[in-house]
C-alpha cells in the first residue's frame, strides 16, 4: 500500500522500503548524488530531501537521474506549488511537517505517495476520513514519543506511522517494535563532520548500521 488516498499494490509503500528514512538537508547539490549512493550502498535507499534549501530541487533532480536505486522523495513539503515542483524535480515521493485541506488536495493529486504530517489524534482522524492511513508523526520526541504512539495503536489500528524528530540511533529500536510504525525519519546517519568533510565513507557505515535495525 503506499501512503496515499487510493492503494496500489504494484507500488511498495515507503514506509516498507527499510527502516530508516535519511533526513536530508543539502546545501551544495554537487554533494547529492555521492550522498545519495552512500545511503543507497548502506541499505537506505528512501531517502528525503528537505525543501529547506535553494539546492534541494536540483539535488532531487540529480538523484533521480543518476541514482536508480535510490527512492529520493521531497520533505518539508508547504504549499500545493512545492508538491508540483517536488514531483517534476523528480520526487517519488512527498512528506510534509503538516497538512491542510489545500495542501492535501495537491498531494492526493501529485500521482505519488505521500506522508502528511501529524501530531495529534484528530489530525489522524481527519486523515482517515480523507482515507489516508501512512502518516509523518512528527515532531515524535517533543509530541509524546512511542507512549503517544502505542495509546494510539488500539483506537486506530488502520494508521500506520514514521516518526520523525529527534529519533536517534539508540531510541529507534523502541519505535519500530510499535505495530503502527513502519519505518523512522533521521538524521544521525548524516554527522555535520562527515557531511562537511565529504566523508560518504562513513555515511555509508552508518547508514549500513541504521538500516541493521530491521534485523
Amino acid at each position: 500500500m503506499t501512503p496515499s488516498a487510493v492503494p496500489s499494490p504494484a507500488t511498495p509503500s515507503v514506509l516498507d522500503l527499510a527502516p530508516v528514512v535519511p533526513v536530508v538537508v543539502i546545501d551544495d547539490a554537487a554533494d547529492a548524488v555521492p550522498l545519495a549512493r552512500a545511503l543507497v550502498a548502506g541499505g537506505l535507499p528512501a531517502i528525503e530531501v528537505t525543501l529547506r534549501t535553494p539546492a534541494a530541487l536540483d539535488a532531487i533532480r540529480a538523484i533521480a537521474a543518476q541514482v536508480p536505486d535510490a527512492v529520493v522523495g521531497a520533505g518539508t513539503v508547504l504549499t500545493p506549488d512545492a508538491v508540483a515542483d517536488a514531483v517534476g524535480a523528480g520526487a517519488r515521493f512527498l512528506v510534509s511537517p503538516g497538512w491542510t485541506p489545500a495542501l492535501l488536495d495537491a498531494m492526493k493529486g501529485s500521482g505519488v505517495p505521500f506522508l502528511p504530517g501529524v501530531s495529534t489524534t484528530s489530525e489522524v482522524v481527519a486523515l482517515l476520513e480523507q482515507g489516508v492511513r501512512e502518516m509523518k508523526f512528527f515532531p515524535a520526541q517533543a509530541a509524546g514519543g512511542t507512549a503517544y504512539l502505542k495509546s494510539l495503536a488500539g483506537p486506530l489500528p488502520r494508521a500506520r506511522f514514521c516518526p520523525t524528530g529527534g529519533i536517534s540511533l539508540a531510541s529507534a529500536p523502541s519505535y519500530l517494535a510499535l505495530p503502527n510504525v513502519g519505518c523512522v525519519g533521521g538524521t544521525w546517519m548524516l554527522p555535520a563532520d562527515a557531511l562537511t568533510a565529504r566523508d560518504w565513507s562513513r555515511v555509508e557505515s552508518l547508514a549500513r548500521e541504521a538500516a541493521a535495525l530491521r534485523g
